[in-house]
């Protein structure tokens, strides 16, 4: 029963996602914790693993979650269920769409998506953003903690990185290695 339910919450979170793993995020968040098979601290570590990882975000992260959640088997179920309504938009797509790319309705709907896309998105960064800043919830009092102060220094440095044009493999691998370091040496400094 499992395995079915993985591969409909997939199915679901993959049909009425446009714009990628990261557009997709509200609603695996909200599917995941719905179905209670994963905590928001765990979301918060299956976005690290799955970004950190090779492959598209989207894949990773149905893999991820569908393993945890059933093992192997639930794996596949989850990444079947994430790509094949993709597979099977893109074909239709692409059958059809050098017909109709000029057609005023087919442009308008993708003028409407652009701007649903980035709100989409937004609206991932910062539900992810408080789950990593405040894992506890927000108080005046987590501006002070160890987890903050690293959490926001690691990020500030990688938003420098990013904006710098850094190959995003050196700000994933640079960030990995502050984590390391940050983790290992807070028993030293708390």
């Amino acid at each position: 029963m499992i395995f079915l339910e993985l591969l409909l919450s997939f199915l679901k979170i993959g049909a009425f996602t446009v714009g990628g793993g990261y557009a997709m995020l509200p609603l695996m968040q909200e599917e995941v914790a719905a179905k209670g098979w994963m905590t928001d601290q765990e979301i918060v570590n299956f976005i690290a693993v799955s970004e950190s990882t090779p492959g598209p975000f989207a894949i990773n992260a149905a893999t991820y979650i569908g393993s945890q959640v059933a093992g192997v088997l639930g794996a596949i179920c989850a990444t079947l269920g994430v790509v094949l309504p993709s597979f099977i938009i893109i074909l239709i797509i692409a059958k059809f769409f050098a017909k109709f790319q000029n057609n005023p309705v087919v442009k308008g709907a993708m003028g409407g998506l652009k701007p649903a896309v980035i709100g989409l998105i937004g609206s991932a960064v910062v539900s992810i953003g408080a789950a990593v800043f405040f894992p506890a919830g927000f108080s005046l009092g987590v501006f002070t903690t160890y987890a903050f102060i690293t959490s926001l220094i690691i990020f500030i440095i990688m938003a420098v990185l990013s904006f710098k044009k850094v190959h995003p493999i050196i700000v994933i691998l640079l960030s990995a290695a502050l984590g390391i370091a940050v983790g290992y040496l807070q028993p030293y400094i708390m």
